[in-house]
C-alpha cells in the first residue's frame, strides 16, 4: 500500500465503498420486501420504509463477524492497497448496476467478493487469496438457498397442519399481521449480513493505511455509516427486482410469504452469527421456491428460477474480471 496515500484519496475510496453499500441496499431491497409486497400486505412505498428501518438498526443485534471475514478472510490484508480496493468496488458496482438494469436478482455480496478476488489476484497472483475463507463463502453459495428452501418448506408444512381447523379467511388475516414480524426479521438479517461486507472493506483499507494500529477492528463510525448507506439505498427501492422476486417466481399468499421470510431470516441469522458472508438474494430465492414447491412443483416458474441461478454462477467471475481489468487500467494511467 502507498504509505503516503493522501487524505482526499482515502476519503474518496471510503465514499466509493459507501456508494456500493447504497447500491447494495437499492439492489437488494427486493430481498427484504418482495414477499410482503407481492402478497399485498404493504404497498411498495411503505414496505421500503419498513425494511430501511430494520436494515439500519441491525448493528444493535449482531456482532461484526462477517466484517471480520471480509476484511481478513477473502484476500490477504497485506496485499490490500488503494488500487485493489478501488478495483474491487468498481467490479462490484458495475455488476450491480448491470443486473439491476436487467432486473436480475444477483448477489451484491458475491459481486464484492469477486471484486476483491479479482483486484487482489491482479496485483499478487493466486497467493493473494485466503483459500479457507473463500471456500467457506463458495460453500455458502450452495448451502444458503438450500437451507432457505428446506426451512421454508418445513414451515409451510407446520403452518398448514396448525391451520387445518381454521377458515381460509382467518388464516389469511392472521398471516397478514404475522408478515410484518417476518419481514422485519428478514430486513434485520439483511442489514446485519450485507452492511458488514462494506464495513470490512473500509476497515481493511484503514488498517492497511495504519489508521487502526496493529490490530484489525471496525470503528463505530464505520458501522453507523455503512448501516445508514444501506438503509438509504433500501429506501430508494428497486421495483424491477421486486417484480422478479415476488411476482414472477411463484404466486404467494400471506401464509406462504410469512414462511419464506421466516425461513430466509433464520438462515441469515445463523450465517451472520457464524461470520459467513452469504447472499440475501440466494437465501430468499431459495425460500420462495421452497414455499412454491411445497404447494406443488408446477407452481414454481422454473425457467425464471433457472435464469436467476445462471446469474449466481457468473457473478463472482464476472465481477472479478471487471475488477482485474480496472486494476490494470489504474496501473497504466498512474
Amino acid at each position: 500500500m502507498d504509505a503516503a496515500l493522501g487524505l482526499p484519496v482515502l476519503v474518496g475510496l471510503i465514499a466509493v465503498a459507501l456508494l456500493f453499500d447504497f447500491l447494495n441496499g437499492l439492489h437488494d431491497a427486493a430481498n427484504s420486501i418482495a414477499t410482503i409486497v407481492s402478497t399485498r400486505v404493504l404497498r411498495p412505498q411503505f414496505a421500503v420504509f419498513w425494511a430501511a428501518f430494520f436494515n439500519f438498526i441491525a448493528f444493535l443485534v449482531f456482532g461484526l463477524h462477517v466484517a471480520q471475514t471480509i476484511g481478513t478472510g477473502i484476500i490477504d490484508p497485506a496485499v490490500v492497497d488503494a488500487q485493489v480496493i478501488f478495483a474491487a468496488l468498481v467490479g462490484a458496482i458495475v455488476w450491480n448496476l448491470v443486473t439491476w438494469a436487467l432486473g436480475i436478482p444477483s448477489s451484491s455480496s458475491h459481486a464484492l467478493i469477486g471484486g476483491l478476488v479479482g483486484g487482489g489476484m491482479a496485483k499478487a497472483g493466486i497467493s493473494a487469496a485466503v483459500w479457507s475463507g473463500l471456500s467457506k463463502t463458495v460453500l455458502a453459495i450452495v448451502l444458503s438457498p438450500l437451507v432457505g428452501f428446506l426451512l421454508a418448506m418445513l414451515l409451510v408444512a407446520i403452518v398448514s397442519w396448525a391451520s387445518m381447523r381454521s377458515t381460509p379467511f382467518a388464516v389469511d388475516r392472521a398471516f397478514r399481521i404475522l408478515q410484518f414480524a417476518s419481514a422485519s426479521l428478514y430486513s434485520l438479517g439483511h442489514g446485519g449480513n450485507d452492511a458488514q461486507k462494506t464495513m470490512g472493506i473500509i476497515a481493511v483499507l484503514l488498517y492497511s493505511q495504519g489508521h487502526l494500529g496493529s490490530d484489525f477492528s471496525v470503528p463505530f463510525w464505520v458501522v453507523l455509516s455503512c448501516q445508514a448507506a444501506m438503509a438509504l439505498g433500501t429506501l430508494m427501492g428497486g421495483w424491477r427486482i421486486v417484480r422478479t422476486m415476488g411476482l414472477r417466481i411463484t404466486k404467494l399468499t400471506p401464509m406462504q410469504g410469512f414462511c419464506a421470510e421466516t425461513g430466509g431470516a433464520a438462515t441469515l441469522f445463523m450465517a451472520t452469527y457464524l461470520g459467513v458472508p452469504v447472499s440475501t438474494t440466494h437465501t430468499i430465492t431459495g425460500a420462495i421456491v421452497g414455499v412454491g414447491a411445497a404447494r406443488r412443483v408446477s407452481a414454481v416458474r422454473w425457467n425464471v428460477a433457472s435464469s436467476i441461478v445462471y446469474a449466481w454462477v457468473i457473478t463472482i467471475p464476472a465481477s472479478a474480471i471487471v475488477a482485474a481489468l480496472t486494476w490494470w487500467v489504474v496501473q497504466l494511467v498512474r
